[in-house]
């Protein structure tokens, strides 16, 4: 059997979303596609330090995570790329000019620094665990690099601030947006060339309109049976709901276990 290079999105794909867990035949599923000598990895937009919380525990340790921006090969971190640092600075002086509040993300943790109070203010509190650090000297323009920003962006006034279009961002919540790397197709490509393998045997899986990018005609794609209609059009093959076996389904279809 030719081997092949799989690529799993994580929520909605992998995992129960009322659980956060992994559906027990997707997770049977990776095992026997390892057993079989295929390479399996995460693609995901979680910083690495959120998805080893997920991957260790199913001893994955391959990775493509930070929306494509960070490798991670057999445990080992072959590369973290940061925003573009012109670029964002460029958004946080425009950011300070309209009064938005920030925070950065600097390392591959949970810690975030800001120099005011702004974002905890307009914003409030993240829902997900943080370590806050205020310091009033923190000059953004010197710091050597930024992983993310936390951007106080109210939903809807988005026209009202045209120049975070430069850059692009996630929506986390009706507050605030992430601005970070988000390109896991490139992210897929770049593994693919440290493995020294053709991207025609790499497969992807997802669920959400974020796992666009991925879904690229160099390879095969899989939409599960819950993903939005979007997915489900671009993908190669449409399989079952992850909660109804899906990932495990698409891999007995294929041959692949």
């Amino acid at each position: 059997m030719p081997k092949k290079y799989f690529f799993f999105d994580i929520d909605g794909t992998l995992t129960d979303k009322s659980t956060h867990r992994i559906v027990p035949s997707a997770q049977r599923a990776l095992q026997q596609l390892k057993d079989h000598g295929h390479f399996v990895a995460i693609a995901t937009g979680r910083a690495r330090y959120k998805a080893l919380s997920f991957t260790d525990p199913i001893a994955i340790h391959d990775l493509v995570c930070y929306g494509g921006g960070c490798l991670v090969i057999d445990g080992r971190t072959v590369c973290m790329q940061a925003l573009d640092h012109a670029k964002a600075v460029h958004l946080l002086e425009h950011a300070d000019a309209d009064g938005l509040g920030w925070m950065l993300m600097l390392h591959d943790s949970d810690d975030v620094y800001f120099n005011r109070t702004g974002f905890l203010e307009q914003a409030g509190l993240r829902t997900e665990l943080t370590t806050y650090h205020e310091d009033p000297f923190l000059d953004f323009h010197a710091l050597p690099k930024i992983l993310k920003i936390y951007l106080y962006l109210p939903e809807g006034s988005e026209e009202q601030h045209p120049w975070i279009k430069e850059m692009g961002f996630l929506r986390m919540s009706s507050s605030y947006v992430v601005i970070q790397y988000d390109q896991k197709k490139q992210g897929i490509l770049a593994m693919m060339d440290h493995l020294k393998a053709d991207p025609k045997d790499a497969v992807v899986f997802g669920d959400d309109t974020n796992d666009l990018v991925m879904f690229d005609p160099r390879w095969f794609s899989i939409a599960m049976g819950n993903a939005c209609e979007e997915l489900k059009e671009k993908a190669d093959y449409v399989t079952a709901r992850n909660v109804d076996d899906g990932i495990w389904e698409a891999c007995r279809h294929f041959g692949w276990i």
